[in-house]
C-alpha cells in the first residue's frame, strides 16, 4: 500500500498571485467511475476537477502530463459542501452553501481560462440544470443506482428526490426534525437511507417514498456538532454503516453497523477517539473464502471510517480488528472519503484543505470479487426497478457489458476508451483521431510475480503543513510495483473516460455460483470490534492483467477473451443462434369453433404478437404461420433470441411479468414459461380461448370468452381463489368489459363500459365495487381529471372519466349532497385499496376522509373511526375470539390514528375528542412497551 499527500491538490483564492495563500476547507471529495479525475468542493465555492494519474504515478506528476488540474468550476456564489459523479459517469451534481444543486456535462468546446483568475480550463464542464429546492444549505446528495434518481438533503431538515433522466423534482420529505447531513442509496434499489441530527437515520421506500423504518437507538446520544452525517450501504445490500453514534451513554465514538430488513444496530465499529464523521464503503463485494461461492456466507464488505480525531481506519468485516489505521493523517477532521471504482485507491478530504490517497495493491485486498458477481447477487432481493422513462438513457454504465449502443438523452459525455495494462487511470489524447472506436479488452491470466506487501499501521504522518517532508507532493510509505507506461498522446485532443476495474484481481479459479439465500448475513461483524494493530494477509491469490488487443469495435463491448486466443462461447439455448427478424403483422382467418357460448369477443389470430417484460429489454413474441407450420413462441432481448418454443395450436394472447411468461392459444391452452424458457407449469387447460390476459409478478389474469376468470399465483402453483363468472357484471345493454388486469395480491381489477370498476373479493367469494362513475356527480375527491398517475384507484377514476359519456347537465341537487358522495366515495375508495393492497393510497385516502370528517364535524363517524383503527384496549394478538387485525394494508393501526388524530386536533370541532384519544394513545403505547 502507498499513502500519498498531493499538496498541489488545495481550494484558495487563485486570483492572487501570493503563493502562501492560506488553504481552504475542502469538504467533499468524489472519484470518477473511470478512476481518471475526482472533483472536489470546497469553502472557495468552487468544484475543482483534477487528474488522478499524477497523483498515483510520480512520473506523470513530474512530467505534467496529463495536466493536474483539469477544470474549475464556478457557477457556486457559496460555499460546496458536496460533489457526486453519476454512476455512468455522464453528470457530476454539486450542492452548496447558496441551497442551488447543479448538474454538470462536459462542454467539448468550452476550455478557457477561468474568468477572474490565472487559471486555465484543460477540460470545460458547463452547467447543464440547476436544481433549486431546498431553503437551507445542501449537505449531501447521493445518485441511485443506474442513476435513476438523485436524493439531495440539507438544513432545512427536507430530503428531496430528483428524477435521474428529466431532473425533475418527484418528491420532498419532510419527516425529519433537524439538519439532515447524510444520504446514501441501497444498491438493490429498493430503500434509500438519510441521517438527520434529530438523532435518527430513516428508510425509505423507493417504490412509494413512504417511511420503511426508523432507528434511534445507536444515535440517541450522538454529539449534535459534526458538520456531516455521512452514511454508506454496503455493496451487498445487507448493512448500513452510519456515522456519528456512541456506546455507553455517549462516551464511546463508534460507527453504527444497521442491518437490513430488522433495521436494528446491534454491531458497532469501535475505536476512534472522537466523532466519526463519514463511512464509505468499498464498491466491491469481498468473499471470505475466495475459492468458495458466491453465498451469502462468504460474503463481506470493505468500510472505511473517517473521524474528527483525524484518523482513518479501514475495516474488513470478516475480520474483529481494521486493516489500516492511519493517526493523524490531516491538521484538522476529515470531511469525505471516496473509492475508486476498481476498489484499489481510497481517496480522503479535510476541512485543513487538504486530500490524503492510500492506494492498495490487489493483494493486499483479499477476496475482491467483480461487478457481475455483486450484479448477481443482488438478484437474490427480487426487487425489480420502474422502467426507464421512455426516450430517455444514461448510456455507457461502469461495470455494465451489457448496455444499448444508443444514446438518447443529449449530450452525450466522451466515449469509454481502452484500459492501459494496470492502469485505472487515462491518457489525455487522441482518442477523438481514431474514430472514436472502442478497444475490446483482452483479459489474460497468468501468476502475480509482485511481491505482497502488509498493511502498515500509519501514525504520525505528515499533514499539508510539513511540506518539507513530502517531497513533490507525495510522501509513499510503501513502494508501488514499477508499470510499463504506454507513450503520452499528443496533446490538444479531448478527454477520454477509461473503464474501470483495471487493477481489479480476483482468483483464477473462482466461477460465481447462485445463491438461494438474498437474507443479509448476520455474521458480518462478530461483535463490537476495535481498531487495533495490522492485519496480515496470507491468501495469496492470482492476478488477471489486461491489455488492450489492437483491434476496434464499434458495436457494444464483447466478453473479454481467455488465455490465448480461444474466445468464450455463448451459452447454448433453444434458438438462440438466430437473430431477430421483423414480422409483418396481418389478421390470419381462422375457422369458427361454434361449441362456445360467446360472452366476450375471440382476439384474432395475428401472424404475430409481442409482450414486454416490464423494466427491461426482453420480450416475449409470439408468431403464427399462415400456412401448416407449428405457431412459434420466442423469447429475445434487444435483437438477439435468447429461447424459443413450438405451440400446436394458434397463439392469441400472451403477456410476461419480470417472474415468468404465459402464452393462450386458440384451443383454451395456457402454457407457462419461466424466463430461460423452461416450463413451470402443467399446461392450463380453459373451458374455452383466453379474451384476455394479464400478469403482475407472479399473479397471472385468465379471463375467457365465455366469462370464466381465474386468478393463478404461478410461484405456488394455486389459485388465488375459485374461477367466478363474470356475467352478473354486464347486465346493462351493450356492457363490454373494457379491460381486465391483476394486481400483485391476486385482485382482480375488470373496467366496464358501464362505468364501473370490479374486484373479486376472496373472503366475500362475492365481486365487489373498486370505483363507480356516480361519484364524479358530486364528490370532491374524485380524481378523474387528473394527468398519468402511479396511483392504482387513480387511473381507474381516470379511465372511467375517459371513456364515460359526457352528460354533465346542471341538475339541481339536494342539501348534503356533496358532503354525501364525498364521505361515500372516500369510504369506497379506503375498501378498493384494502382490497388492491395499496398502502400509500390507503393512507392518503384515509387522511382526506379524516378531513372530511373534521370539516364537517361528525363526531359519531369521527369517534367509530377512532375506535375501530385503536381497537379492543386489552386487546391479545394470542386470544382466537379476537377478530381485530392490528395492521391494514401492511400499515399499523395504531399508526395510522396518531396521524387521523392530529388531523382532528386541527380542527374546530373535533379538538376535544383527539386531545382525549391522544391520551389514551400514548397511555396504551406505554403499557405496551416492555
Amino acid at each position: 500500500m502507498r499513502f500519498i499527500k498531493p499538496a498541489w491538490i488545495t481550494h484558495k483564492d487563485t486570483a492572487k498571485s501570493d503563493q502562501d495563500t492560506k488553504r481552504q476547507s475542502i469538504f467533499s471529495i468524489h472519484v470518477h467511475p473511470d478512476g481518471s479525475r475526482i472533483a472536489t468542493g470546497g469553502l472557495d465555492a468552487k468544484v475543482r476537477i483534477w487528474s488522478t494519474k499524477p497523483i498515483l504515478n510520480a512520473a506523470s506528476e513530474n512530467s505534467g502530463r496529463p495536466p493536474k488540474s483539469l477544470c474549475t468550476l464556478s457557477m457556486h456564489t457559496g460555499p460546496v459542501l458536496t460533489v457526486r459523479w453519476a454512476h455512468s459517469g455522464r453528470w457530476l451534481a454539486s450542492g452548496s452553501d447558496d441551497e442551488i444543486i447543479m448538474i454538470w456535462d462536459l462542454d467539448p468546446s468550452g476550455r478557457g481560462k477561468v474568468f477572474g483568475s490565472n487559471e486555465v480550463n484543460i477540460e470545460a464542464w458547463k452547467p447543464m440544470k440547476r436544481l433549486p429546492g431546498h431553503e437551507s444549505d445542501v449537505t449531501d446528495i447521493a445518485w441511485a443506482p443506474e442513476d435513476r434518481y438523485l436524493a439531495s438533503v440539507g438544513l432545512d431538515s427536507r430530503v428531496i428526490v430528483w428524477c435521474g433522466y428529466t431532473l425533475e423534482r418527484i418528491r420532498k420529505l419532510d419527516q425529519h426534525n433537524g439538519f439532515v447531513k447524510g444520504v446514501c442509496f441501497d444498491p438493490v434499489g429498493e430503500f434509500m437511507a438519510t441521517q438527520s441530527d434529530d438523532k435518527s437515520v430513516k428508510i425509505w421506500r423507493t417504490t412509494d417514498w413512504e417511511l420503511e423504518a426508523e432507528i434511534r437507538k445507536p444515535f440517541e446520544d450522538s454529539p449534535g456538532s459534526t458538520f456531516f452525517r455521512r452514511l454508506s450501504w454496503s455493496p451487498d445490500g445487507a448493512h448500513i454503516t452510519a456515522s456519528n453514534a456512541t456506546n455507553n451513554g455517549g462516551f464511546v465514538f463508534i460507527a453504527a453497523v444497521i442491518t437490513r430488513g430488522l433495521w436494528t444496530s446491534e454491531i458497532s465499529l469501535v475505536g476512534h477517539e472522537n466523532t466519526v464523521e463519514v463511512a464509505a464503503y468499498n464498491p466491491h463485494i469481498f468473499l471470505r473464502n475466495s475459492s468458495g461461492s458466491l453465498v451469502t456466507s462468504n460474503i463481506c464488505s470493505v468500510v472505511a471510517l473517517g473521524a474528527d480525531d483525524r484518523s482513518i481506519s479501514i475495516w474488513q468485516t470478516k475480520s474483529a480488528r481494521p486493516l489500516i489505521v492511519a493517526r493523524e493523517v490531516f491538521e484538522r477532521q476529515i470531511m469525505d472519503l471516496s473509492w475508486s471504482r476498481d476498489g484499489l485507491t481510497l481517496y480522503a478530504a479535510s476541512s485543513d484543505g487538504t486530500i490524503a490517497v492510500f492506494d492498495f495493491d490487489p493483494e493486499e485486498l483479499d477476496g475482491i470479487a467483480p461487478f457481475s458477481a455483486q450484479q448477481q447477487y443482488l438478484q437474490k432481493f427480487g426487487f425489480v426497478p420502474p422502467p426507464v422513462p421512455e426516450g430517455y438513457s444514461h448510456g455507457t454504465f461502469y461495470g455494465d457489458n451489457n448496455i444499448p449502443s444508443s444514446r438518447i438523452t443529449p449530450p452525450p459525455s466522451p466515449q469509454s476508451r481502452p484500459m492501459e495494462q494496470l492502469q485505472s487511470q487515462t491518457e489525455f489524447g487522441s482518442d477523438a483521431a481514431n474514430g472514436g472506436g472502442e478497444q475490446i479488452n483482452r483479459l489474460v491470466a497468468k501468476k502475480s510475480n509482485k511481491k505482497r506487501v502488509k498493511p502498515l499501521l500509519i501514525s504520525n504522518i505528515p499533514s499539508a503543513s510539513t511540506s518539507d517532508k513530502i517531497s513533490n507532493g507525495v510522501a509513499t510509505q510503501a513502494p508501488l510495483s514499477t508499470v510499463n507506461q504506454p507513450p503520452s498522446s499528443a496533446n490538444g485532443a479531448g478527454p477520454t473516460f477509461a473503464r474501470p476495474e483495471s487493477r481489479y484481481s480476483i482468483p483464477k479459479s473462482r466461477h460465481p455460483s447462485h445463491s438461494t439465500s438474498p437474507a443479509p448475513s448476520m455474521r458480518g461483524f462478530d461483535a463490537d470490534v476495535e481498531m487495533g494493530g495490522p492485519k496480515e494477509m496470507d491468501v495469496p491469490i492470482d492476478t488477471i492483467d489486461t491489455s488492450s488487443s489492437p483491434g476496434t469495435t464499434r458495436g457494444k463491448r464483447k466478453a473479454s477473451a481467455l488465455e490465448g486466443d480461444d474466445r468464450p462461447t455463448r451459452p447454448r439455448t433453444l434458438g438462440g443462434d438466430r437473430l431477430r427478424d421483423a414480422v409483418a403483422v396481418r389478421e390470419i382467418v381462422a375457422r369458427r369453433h361454434e361449441k362456445w357460448h360467446d360472452l366476450l369477443p375471440v382476439p384474432p389470430i395475428l401472424t404475430f404478437l409481442s409482450a414486454r417484460v416490464d423494466g427491461s429489454e426482453d420480450v416475449l413474441e409470439g408468431r403464427n404461420s399462415e400456412g401448416d407450420s407449428p405457431s412459434e413462441v420466442t423469447f429475445v432481448s434487444g435483437k438477439q433470441t435468447q429461447w424459443l418454443d413450438y405451440v400446436q395450436f394458434p397463439i392469441i394472447a400472451l403477456t410476461a411479468s419480470p417472474a415468468f411468461c404465459a402464452v393462450a392459444t386458440q384451443d383454451g391452452s395456457v402454457n407457462v414459461y419461466s424466463h430461460t424458457g423452461r416450463r413451470i407449469m402443467p399446461t392450463i387447460t380453459l373451458d374455452a380461448p383466453c379474451s384476455m390476459i394479464h400478469s403482475c409478478k407472479t399473479s397471472l389474469l385468465l379471463l375467457t370468452i365465455t366469462g370464466q376468470l381465474s386468478s393463478i399465483n404461478v410461484k405456488s402453483q394455486s389459485a388465488h381463489f375459485p374461477s367466478p363468472f363474470i356475467g352478473s357484471l354486464l347486465h346493462a345493454p351493450d356492457s363490454k368489459v373494457l379491460a381486465a388486469s391483476v394486481r400483485h395480491n391476486g385482485a382482480p381489477v375488470l373496467q366496464i363500459s358501464s362505468g364501473v370498476a370490479y374486484t373479486y373479493d376472496a373472503q366475500l367469494l362475492q365481486w365487489t365495487k373498486l370505483s363507480d362513475g356516480w361519484w364524479s356527480e358530486g364528490s370532491d375527491v374524485w380524481q378523474g381529471r387528473q394527468r398519468t398517475t402511479k396511483d392504482v384507484i387513480a387511473s381507474i377514476e381516470s379511465a372511467i372519466t375517459a371513456n364515460a359519456d359526457d352528460k354533465s347537465v346542471d341538475k339541481e341537487r339536494p342539501e348534503w349532497w356533496n358532503a354525501a358522495l364525498t364521505l361515500g366515495h372516500l369510504e369506497s375508495k379506503l375498501h378498493a385499496a384494502k382490497a388492491l393492497d395499496c398502502p400509500s393510497e390507503y393512507k392518503q385516502t384515509l387522511l382526506q376522509y379524516a378531513k372530511k370528517l373534521a370539516d364537517e364535524g361528525f363526531r359519531a363517524k369521527a369517534e367509530e373511526l377512532i375506535k375501530d383503527l385503536f381497537g379492543p384496549i386489552y386487546w391479545n394478538p394470542l386470544r382466537k375470539e379476537e377478530i381485530w387485525s392490528p395492521a391494514v394494508v401492511g400499515l399499523t393501526k395504531r399508526d395510522l390514528l396518531r396521524e387521523v388524530l392530529s388531523v382532528f386536533a386541527r380542527s374546530k370541532t373535533l379538538t376535544k375528542l383527539a386531545l382525549d384519544w391522544q391520551d389514551t394513545l400514548r397511555k396504551a403505547s406505554n403499557e405496551e412497551q416492555p
